[in-house]
């Protein structure tokens, strides 16, 4: 398999949907290593593992009605596999396998199957001290926008996944794309104000729109570039507990069809005025854990980007 990924918006063919199962106990405040997951757990509203199977495969039987290929990682028991976004992800005709954080190194063998189905000259394993995650990669046709954190804070926050040295490997990676740096604003311990990934503030739709949470970047002009970029008229902004709620981190299967948590009655209202057939699936338990529908995915193999 070759993998074919120029957009988040082409019409899936492809993907890799997380699981729930065996995820093992809740864990303690000192091993949530999110906010939104350690908030939970302090809470006391941590998922359960029951109702985390019935979310995704609610999910998975949407990705199937619209003929979707859905592979799954192996199952490994006592290990949390929801977010198959991070620890693998393609662009254009690679399959590219980063340096992630230790707590989530264990994951990549449960998709050891799945990275085997890729033509191995397809796959680019990051060296070492580059370090990314799939959910702060967004390719978008001549663009990939990456969420990143500098050298500082990256040492600093358990949540700054992606380094300036992912940036510069990626453009190394596609000379002809343009890659853009996007600092994203951190918090190991506040869901309303630290960014996981650049996917929980901003992704792009359709094929000119894109839903936003401007506070996430720590730069201005970032967000200016952006408004440039795809037109004021055509961002959908969303405010702090929006944010909070993850709006942005919705999933498309294609140019007009998206799947969003049935809880985001304005979004929905808002993707439907502008003409997209929206997919509403219960999603509230997934999201105590930080992430949600693009975060839950891996696609392989999209068509008409």
């Amino acid at each position: 398999m070759i993998p074919n990924i120029f957009s988040e918006t082409g019409r899936l063919r492809t993907v890799v949907l997380g699981r729930a199962e065996h995820m093992g106990p809740i864990p303690s405040i000192e091993d949530s290593y999110d906010a939104k997951s350690r908030e939970s757990v302090e809470l006391g509203i941590y998922p359960k593992e029951v109702d985390l199977i019935e979310e995704m495969e609610g999910f998975a039987k949407v990705l199937k009605k619209y003929d979707v290929e859905v592979l799954r990682p192996k199952d490994i028991k006592g290990l949390n596999q929801v977010f198959a976004r991070d620890i693998s992800f393609a662009i254009e005709d690679r399959f590219i396998t980063p340096n992630i954080i230790e707590d989530r190194a264990e994951e990549i063998a449960g998709i050891k199957h799945i990275q085997d189905l890729i033509n191995p000259s397809h796959i680019v394993q990051f060296q070492k001290g580059v370090y990314a995650e799939g959910g702060d990669c967004i390719p978008w046709r001549d663009h990939i926008f990456v969420g990143y954190s500098k050298e500082e804070e990256f040492k600093t926050y358990t949540t700054a996944r992606t380094n300036e040295r992912a940036v510069e490997r990626l453009q190394e990676l596609f000379p002809e794309l343009q890659v853009h740096g996007l600092e994203l604003v951190k918090s190991d311990i506040d869901p309303m104000r630290g960014v996981l990934h650049l996917d929980c503030c901003f992704q792009p739709i359709g094929t000119q729109e894109a839903i936003i949470y401007e506070n996430g970047f720590k730069h201005k002009q970032d967000v200016d570039y952006l408004k440039d970029l795809f037109g004021e008229k055509n961002l959908i902004k969303v405010g702090q507990e929006e944010f909070y709620q993850m709006f942005p981190n919705i999933f498309s299967i294609d140019t007009d069809i998206i799947v969003s948590n049935r809880s985001f009655i304005r979004l929905n209202s808002e993707l439907e005025k502008r003409g997209y057939k929206v997919e509403q699936i219960p999603y509230d338990e997934v999201a105590k854990m930080g992430g949600l529908l693009r975060c839950s995915t891996m696609p392989i193999y999209r068509e008409n980007q």
